[in-house]
């Protein structure tokens, strides 16, 4: 998201009261899941694993858009026309196949060893016992997570600055407030609701904007015509290059890297589940990608020049379109999908980030082999939420620029880092500690390479060599050092041919807590 919004409409009773409702509905559902989340760290960080394949499906794949969906693939659509939905068709791909075939391999193997995060994954495959790789893992991801948080609270106070005039300061310290609340009450639960709440609104704001602004200029035929008309390249979906349009399609890779989608797979109640998940996220991935294309589309007849955006920039045309088609409490409802759109992202990196400080280094490395109560631990990780936040703030008032400097990176280097070395240790038996940790170093220095040399950059998205690199780094590696011990068992974990717990009991009218209404203990 860029600097310098201009606002775009003035502040309106009708609109405010639509996007402080939408807050507190948020707010109630962070109370709502207190005595759930409360209950020890496993509940708190990922459900308990017994969450509904609904919450999972819409919360894993709206977790990763952000307002980056919202904002950022409209305006490429407009600047690129049809073939900005290739950026779509590339995670679209990749996170169908990650419901349907890696993540019932990664929900039976962190069932069976009580894994909490991905790098409780990490660790137990590879016999981590001196916390070198836990340590390593956790030390990328807090540093990615709390630019990327940063990042999306400063997006969510520009955001509200464009949209009500105000001040974007008390903008981002508004949408850190929000995400504060319901997160470090409500934990994993709180962010999975409120991010399929979340989803409900992005899908119809991206659905309905643009069926509106084309039913107001007589259907698609005179849209595609003026389109065609203006710049024929704007209806041709293959008029990229092929390094371009690799780039867009890459952008998938990044899915089987980033911790806060992946979380979502392990807390899935039952990993039969997944099937159902797969398509049901895929089916929100399309409406939501495909939406944000047209509204682009759309958006360049209605505003075809560059002049006519506020601040001259593609990313204020979402906003825009819906002010000039909607009435204001209606327009306070999409100001409130941008808003879910950064929160949706910023909570489950939030709580990625406290989960590498309290279960990884604080729980399994300085107090290994202890025995600590769970609702102390879920007071520390309440505490280590409320001090991200901070530093989150903290950077994005001092360092702003390096703040959206790190998140154009943060997607392609966590995918390059983790996604390679994550596939590698589902899928193939030789795969070793000392590789994971040499793919993991080589994906993340590749990405930040090539972004910081022109020439590189130029030719294609970092993250689909930073990628290949780290695949290759780690094969090799792994082929010169030895596996851990027990990995046939492991892999018969996986592939279910071991049989893990058995999930609990559906609930009567709904299938995410058992009977009575109240979630299990955490293990």
């Amino acid at each position: 998201m860029q600097e310098d919004l201009a606002p775009v409409v003035q502040a309106d009773v009708w609109a405010v009261a639509a996007f402080v409702g939408y807050l507190l509905i948020l707010v109630g559902i962070g109370a709502y899941s207190a005595r759930f989340s409360s209950r020890g760290i496993g509940n708190f960080f990922v459900g308990g694993r017994v969450m509904n394949r609904w919450v999972v499906a819409l919360s894993a794949v709206v977790s990763g858009r952000s307002a980056w969906l919202l904002l950022g693939v409209t305006g490429m659509a407009w600047q690129m026309g049809a073939s900005a939905l290739w950026a779509v068709v590339g995670y679209t791909a990749v996170e169908f196949f990650l419901f349907f075939h890696f993540a019932p391999r990664l929900r039976r193997f962190s069932e069976d060893r009580d894994c909490v995060t991905v790098t409780d994954f990490f660790a137990e495959r590879f016999q981590d016992r001196r916390g070198v790789l836990r340590i390593s893992l956790a030390a990328v991801l807090l540093v990615f997570m709390t630019a990327y948080v940063s990042a999306q609270f400063v997006g969510g106070g520009k955001a509200i600055g464009a949209s009500f005039g105000l001040d974007p300061q008390f903008g981002v310290l508004l949408t850190a407030v929000i995400v504060l609340l319901y997160t470090t009450v409500g934990g994993f639960l709180a962010v999975s609701l409120t991010d399929t709440l979340q989803a409900a609104f992005m899908i119809v704001a991206l659905l309905g904007i643009p069926l509106l602004a084309v039913t107001g200029y007589g259907g698609w035929g005179p849209v595609f015509t003026e389109l065609a008309v203006y710049q024929p390249a704007l209806v041709d979906a293959l008029s990229l290059g092929g390094g371009a349009l690799l780039g867009l399609v890459g952008i998938g890779l990044g899915s089987p890297g980033n911790p806060h989608i992946l979380v979502r797979y392990m807390s899935i109640r039952d990993a039969k589940d997944l099937r159902f998940a797969a398509w049901t996220g895929t089916s929100a991935n399309v409406l939501m990608g495909g939406g944000a294309v047209l509204t682009g589309l759309v958006g360049r007849v209605y505003f075809p020049e560059l002049e006519m955006l506020p601040a001259q920039d593609t990313e204020n045309l979402y906003p825009l379109l819906a002010q000039s088609l909607l009435p204001s409490f209606l327009f306070g409802m999409v100001v409130a999908s941008i808003f879910a759109a950064i929160m949706s992202t910023a909570d489950s990196q939030l709580l990625v980030g406290a989960s590498a400080v309290v279960r990884d280094i604080y729980e399994k490395v300085i107090r290994k082999g202890e025995a600590i109560p769970d609702r102390r631990l879920v007071i520390l990780s309440r505490s280590v939420v409320v001090l991200l936040v901070m530093a989150a703030l903290l950077l994005g008032w001092v360092a702003e620029d390096l703040v959206f400097w790190l998140v154009l990176f943060a997607w392609a280097g966590l995918g390059a880092a983790l996604g390679p070395t994550m596939l590698l240790a589902l899928y193939w038996r030789g795969t070793t500690r000392a590789g994971v940790l040499a793919g993991v170093a080589t994906g993340a220095l590749t990405t930040i390479i090539w972004y910081l040399t022109p020439a590189l950059s130029a030719l294609m998205y970092e993250l689909i060599p930073a990628f290949v690199l780290a695949s290759v780094v780690t094969v090799v590696v792994s082929r010169v050092t030895r596996p851990p011990p027990g990995v046939a068992r492991d892999f018969q974990i996986m592939e279910g041919v071991l049989p893990t717990p058995p999930p609990p009991p559906r609930a009567r009218g709904g299938d995410h807590l058992p009977q009575g209404g109240r979630p299990p203990r955490a293990r």
